[in-house]
């Protein structure tokens, strides 16, 4: 079979896409008008858009003349609202190699989005180690090396060691040795709420940028799409108290809470970088704002 990443998009979105489609069914030829406005602001919401992006763009839709087609018009707002430049990723660089921590709480798919984002990479040529610096959870490093075997891509870890940064140490030692492309870290699970383990999150940052001056740091924060506003508040928080580079969007195939993609951006400006969406480790694509809008609303 193909890998079709536009297919599995499509597919992931469809309760979205299905809670939005018997309202933007009923808005389809009309024009702008006060009544249409109104009906698309109660959709937009029901997409888990939240109370700021829907202010944003039913006001931008105010601004077109009557005889303009409504659905039309929503698609390039939505496309725009999305459509931002932010920090280059890990294969636009200059640095000789990437180390990318995957930060979140508990739940939201860190090792398993840590295995995918491994495959999705090597399948471009990259070489990949696996880093199990999660030092809480016994379970989380017997895990990370299963999908490691499956995937048949190195992984390094240190059950013994209760300390994070010690581990990340020698697994970018190793992966420098060995000279390899990304180096890819799953952390333990945490609320913004423990201090002492978001002060790590600071800790292994300053491992790479110190010690490791020739990889690009790049840290992803998981979310699950089922939380829709509440995943929207774990990132704010997050984003207060360390450096987020993106997101990755997890169980995007079970909600109909879709929608989040966009406070996401309005908000914090954060970029959704990948969704995940299904067990394999090939269910999970790159992020693209083009497709994403498409297959939302058509």
């Amino acid at each position: 079979m193909v890998f079709n990443p536009l297919e599995k998009l499509f597919n992931s979105l469809k309760k979205t896409r299905e809670s939005l489609s018997s309202g933007l069914n009923k808005l389809k030829g009309k024009e702008i008008s006060a009544e249409s406005i109104e009906e698309l602001e109660t959709v937009l919401l029901m997409a888990d858009l939240g109370v700021v992006c829907t202010e944003d763009v039913i006001n931008k839709l105010k601004k077109y003349g009557n005889k303009t087609n409504l659905l039309d018009v929503l698609h390039n707002e939505l496309l725009e609202m999305i459509t931002v430049k932010y920090k280059a990723n890990v294969l636009e660089t200059d640095y000789k190699a990437s180390a990318i921590l995957i930060v979140g709480v508990n739940g939201t798919g860190k090792t398993t989005s840590a295995a995918k984002l491994a495959a999705y990479y090597t399948n471009l040529g990259k070489s990949v180690m696996l880093i199990g610096a999660d030092t809480y959870r016994a379970a989380a490093a017997e895990q990370l090396r299963q999908w490691s075997v499956v995937a048949n891509i190195q992984f390094v870890s240190n059950e013994s060691s209760g300390d994070p940064s010690a581990v990340l140490f020698d697994g970018l030692k190793s992966a420098q040795a060995k000279d390899i492309d990304i180096s890819l870290i799953d952390t333990a699970g945490r609320l913004h709420t423990y201090k002492n383990l978001m002060a790590e999150i600071g800790k292994m940052h300053k491992v790479v940028t110190t010690k490791f001056p020739d990889f690009q740091l790049e840290t992803l924060l998981t979310l699950d799409a089922n939380l829709g506003q509440n995943s929207l508040s774990q990132a704010k928080k997050f984003h207060e108290q360390t450096s987020v580079d993106g997101i990755i969007l997890t169980k995007m195939d079970g909600t109909a809470k879709g929608g989040i993609v966009f406070p996401i951006y309005r908000e914090l400006g954060i970029p959704v970088k990948f969704i995940g969406m299904g067990e394999t480790l090939d269910d999970l694509i790159e992020f693209n704002a083009e497709d994403y809008v498409q297959s939302l609303i058509g």
